[in-house]
């Protein structure tokens, strides 16, 4: 017989367990939700359901956060799909509902994809618009275009490039096999590396801005390398006709080297001593280069050709005034002295450059840069070293010449003019072949 404290907790176990069940079966049917009004309900339009059913799961970002509830027709085409949310995570009202498959065989669910991290969220009765819904590919399509593609591959072709591809392998297993080992140690390096070259990556930025800033340069460039190579492409001819007559002209060279090679070197030291004046005084000969332009162009209008000249004169009297300095030596004489007087070979003006008077004397001309207001100021009549000047006939066919007090001295063209000139001999060079 039953006691009845048996049948008390018979009748305990039996209210827990119903109470038990009724609550497994309410979580499991959803119904605990709508009665403890717990969550909130979204509805997602879809263009089809995509195999998606009651009860499937929704995740976001792969978190399960509800369940699929009712699906129901939407207008004439179209699917609205009920998800039932639970509270907690707040997920952005600008998401992607994607109806997914876990695996190839492997059931539905809908998966909530959020484009932004922030703005308004999900609430009761939200819905997610058809375009922003998406639908795996349906199965029947995919096997369709499967049998497409494998129609259209000829099977003669297929055999003949499986043997081509069996021909290409045959014996390179133990070759693929470094070849795979080599890759692996690449990656090893590369993975090892990897510090150093996102470091490059980072710093690539400043050299490709500079190839970026220096981008109309480049095509500057670009384009006359271009305009070059086109201009040697249309000289091809010529440089044919170049490359095979220079056999015969390098024989004429040759043979015109030799003919000279003794009278070459003494040409070629004259040119380099009247190169060295003319670089001495270059300032003058640009001077006379932009000068004498401009006075064959005004000369041409003098005698036009019409039969007369035409000249204008312009008498100003002492503007500028005269020159006095430098002739300070130079005595005065009557004009009816007429007896003998030596000349002043020293009387010049030695006024300074940019003075008021003789704006066109010799002291504006010009000079080798380097040269010193002692050498400007130097008497015409004395020699660099201040010895007096003379002059001497001289004989260029024997290179006799002359020596005060009746001396003969030769001057020779290769050598022995500075024990005759000191350290003005290198003159010599210049003078020594036009004398």
């Amino acid at each position: 017989m039953i006691t009845r404290t048996v049948k008390t907790q018979l009748a305990a176990f039996a209210a827990i367990t119903a109470v038990g069940v009724s609550y497994v079966g309410a979580e499991y049917a959803g119904l605990a939700d709508r009665l403890l009004d717990r969550g909130y309900t979204v509805r997602a339009e879809f263009a089809e359901s995509g195999g998606i059913f009651s009860g499937a799961e929704v995740t976001y970002r792969g978190v399960p956060v509800g369940r699929v509830g009712e699906l129901r027709l939407s207008g004439s085409e179209g699917v609205s799909v009920e998800l039932r949310m639970e509270d907690g995570p707040r997920i952005p009202a600008d998401t992607l509902a994607v109806v997914a498959n876990r695996s190839a065989i492997g059931e539905q669910f809908v998966d909530l994809q959020p484009r932004t991290r922030g703005g308004p969220v999900l609430r009761d009765g939200s819905t997610i618009p058809r375009g922003d819904t998406r639908v795996p590919l349906p199965t029947t399509d995919m096997v369709l275009s499967l049998d497409r593609l494998v129609a259209s591959v000829d099977r003669r072709d297929l055999r003949v490039t499986v043997h081509e591809l069996g021909d290409a392998f045959a014996g390179t297993g133990p070759h693929l096999s470094r070849l795979v080992d080599s890759g692996d140690k690449l990656i090893g390096s590369a993975d090892d590396a990897l510090p150093q070259t996102v470091k490059l990556i980072e710093d690539s930025r400043t050299a490709l801005k500079t190839q970026t800033d220096k981008g109309s340069s480049i095509k500057s460039f670009s384009r006359d390398l271009a305009d070059l190579t086109a201009q040697l492409k249309a000289s091809d001819g010529d440089f044919r006709k170049l490359l095979g007559g220079g056999t015969s002209a390098a024989r004429e060279l040759d043979s015109l080297l030799k003919d000279n090679r003794s009278a070459l070197p003494v040409l070629l030291g004259n040119l380099i001593s009247g190169a060295q004046i003319g670089v001495a005084r270059l300032p003058a000969i640009e001077q006379t280069l932009v000068t004498f332009p401009a006075v064959v162009a005004g000369s041409s209008t003098v005698v036009p050709g019409d039969g007369t000249i035409h000249f204008g004169m312009v008498l100003n009297a002492d503007q500028p005034p005269s020159c006095r300095q430098g002739y300070e030596g130079t005595r005065w004489r009557d004009p009816s002295d007429t007896g003998h007087r030596p000349a002043n070979t020293s009387a010049r003006c030695t006024a300074p450059r940019g003075g008021e008077t003789s704006v066109r004397g010799a002291q504006n001309a010009p000079r080798p840069s380097g040269s010193s207001s002692t050498s400007q100021s130097r008497s015409p009549s004395q020699s660099p070293s201040g010895a007096p000047s003379y002059v001497t006939p001289y004989d260029p066919e024997t290179g006799l010449a002359a020596a005060p007090g009746g001396q003969v001295v030769r001057i020779g063209a290769t050598g022995g003019a500075q024990s005759l000139f000191g350290k003005d001999s290198w003159q010599w060079l210049l003078v020594g072949p036009v004398a």
